[in-house]
């Protein structure tokens, strides 16, 4: 097996997941690109996961949600949405790069630990069937599959699931996003004992305004669930 192994190597090398460079190992970055992927680490909001300025033990919460507390308990993110960040993103979620999924994974898990509880469950954010059959695949379910499998948790793929097609938010204000998600999510009336009384993760690839993930975090405290955490790919984030 090692021998070949080898020879697999040989003639299929590892790969850098963003510019194809090689690479010692597989589903890895080659340190031109890792040192260019803005990771996430140190002090965030301990509801968005937003990066923060300074150094603490304790909890802290950037402004927005000061003002604006979402529906959820915690949230975490493992990149920032920009440069890097931003091409690993669109690379899974429009590039048919399922193989993105494994290592992003690995890098939310980081963030993701401290916010573990008991009996928890990971529901990915659904995509309308429009859209599903339009990409084949939902990019959120790749993500809250493998980060599933690095928690050690139990995963739901199809506990969420869209009462409506709702247009692109992209470039909406957040107002905008907020009304075309109201009522737009709820929790499969077939899943509902799987949500009842337990701890929900819901993982999606981006985190911009929140409106989508506050419509799944109504959705699941409305079937029952006890608390709700978030784990994204990415947070978009104003620039320093």
């Amino acid at each position: 097996m090692p021998a070949l192994q080898t020879v697999l190597k040989m003639v299929y090398p590892s790969r850098c997941l963003i510019c194809g460079g090689l690479v010692e190992t597989d589903f890895g970055l080659c340190g031109t690109c890792w040192r260019d992927t803005p990771f996430i680490a140190g002090l965030t909001c301990d509801c968005c996961g937003i990066p923060l300025i300074g150094d603490s033990d304790d909890a802290e919460f950037c402004d927005d949600c000061l003002v604006t507390p979402p529906p959820w308990m915690q949230g975490r993110a493992g990149l920032v949405y920009r440069d890097n960040g931003r091409k690993l993103v669109l690379m899974l979620k429009h590039g048919d790069r399922h193989d993105i999924a494994l290592p992003a994974a690995s890098w939310m898990a980081r963030q993701a630990r401290p916010m573990l509880r008991d009996n928890m469950i990971a529901v990915p954010i659904p995509l309308h069937l429009r859209r599903h059959f339009k990409r084949r695949y939902n990019q959120s379910a790749l993500l809250s599959r493998a980060l599933a499998q690095e928690l050690g948790i139990d995963h739901v793929p199809n506990a969420l699931e869209r009462l409506r097609h709702t247009a692109s938010l992209d470039g909406k204000s957040r107002e905008a996003r907020y009304h075309a998600l109201a009522d737009a999510l709820r929790v499969r009336p077939r899943c509902r004992h799987l949500i009842e009384g337990r701890p929900v993760l819901i993982v999606d690839d981006v985190l911009t305004s929140g409106a989508t993930l506050s419509a799944a975090t109504e959705a699941c405290l409305a079937a029952g669930a006890s608390e709700v955490c978030i784990s994204v790919l990415a947070r978009v984030a104003k620039e320093p």
